[in-house]
């Protein structure tokens, strides 16, 4: 790495050879898949955080992001993630390596086709204990070297939205020893991977937000199909509306859009509004009819 003082900046170039501190340099652009079991165990340590499994001083919690990458290493998958002890304090941070070593080992037996990605905490905070933790899970020894090492921060604000940042970083010091503690993080994108039954399951549990008890009734299969074709009847009121707006030049139009609806559009099947009523009622009247009785005999 150069460096080079000129007036009040300071220009810092990476440099083109292997790093010296073997840490990776592999800055490509990365996204970063979170699956929502990961963020639920993450928040679960952070309630938890006081109990003897996790014991910790600090303001925050960390634990390891376990899951799997692509074959060209762009996408990561977080798929599950545990908690590590940590202590933490004004002059000193401590993990318990022993303790990651053994469960990081216990879940690969368990799960082989998955990897370590890095690290979480709960905390948003970048500071150089969150270096030290950050170089210590990028590292060929304890770490995901040659792959960069991804730090997720979560929110735990009681009250409020959680927040995710995802990062990944590169080596910034000027000797070896300086490069232990110190590293560039950069922002990288992220996003949370889910499927429809999975969406089902989240809208479920945070409709317990609105009652005090913080308990939400498990809706019965009628209920839930009428939910979707209510939520499903306002999402075409609001593209109704939307392109009705652009029509009336109240809006300005987008092509993207536009071309995303079209799409859609051709999509629907072509078939007769009479047809459909015909076939559901014919159905419903299936599903209403008593199963036949073996052995039984009607007057």
């Amino acid at each position: 790495m150069a460096a080079v003082e000129s007036s009040s900046f300071l220009h810092l170039a990476r440099p083109l050879a292997p790093s010296s501190f073997n840490f990776q340099n592999n800055l490509a652009p990365l996204t970063v898949n979170i699956q929502p079991q990961a963020i639920l165990s993450i928040l679960d340590h952070a309630i938890r955080r006081d109990t003897p499994a996790t014991p910790t001083t600090s303001s925050r919690v960390i634990g390891a992001l376990i899951g799997s990458r692509s074959e060209d290493g762009s996408d990561v998958s977080v798929v599950s993630s545990f908690a590590i002890p940590h202590t933490e304090n004004e002059d000193q941070v401590e993990v318990d390596v022993e303790y990651q070593k053994n469960m990081l080992s216990l879940h690969l037996k368990a799960n082989p086709r998955e990897a370590l990605l890095g690290w979480y905490t709960t905390s948003p905070e970048l500071n150089s204990f969150s270096a030290l933790i950050q170089n210590f899970f990028a590292s060929p020894e304890t770490g995901t070297f040659p792959h960069p090492a991804v730090h997720l921060t979560v929110s735990t604000e009681p009250g409020a939205d959680v927040q995710l940042r995802a990062y990944i970083s590169s080596p910034v010091a000027v000797n070896a020893e300086r490069a232990a503690e110190s590293c560039l993080f950069i922002q990288v994108p992220h996003k949370l991977a889910y499927n429809d039954a999975e969406r089902s399951a989240l809208d479920l549990i945070s409709s317990a937000k609105d009652n005090e008890t913080r308990v939400a009734p498990v809706s019965s299969d009628v209920d839930s199909l009428a939910n979707s074709l209510e939520n499903t009847i306002g999402l075409l009121d609001r593209v109704s509306e939307f392109v009705s707006a652009i029509i009336d030049e109240e809006q300005e139009p987008n092509n993207a859009l536009g071309q995303y609806l079209m799409g859609a559009l051709a999509l629907a099947p072509k078939v007769d509004p009479v047809q459909i009523e015909a076939d559901f009622n014919n159905h419903v009247q299936d599903v209403l009819m008593p199963a036949p009785c073996h052995g039984c005999t009607f007057q």
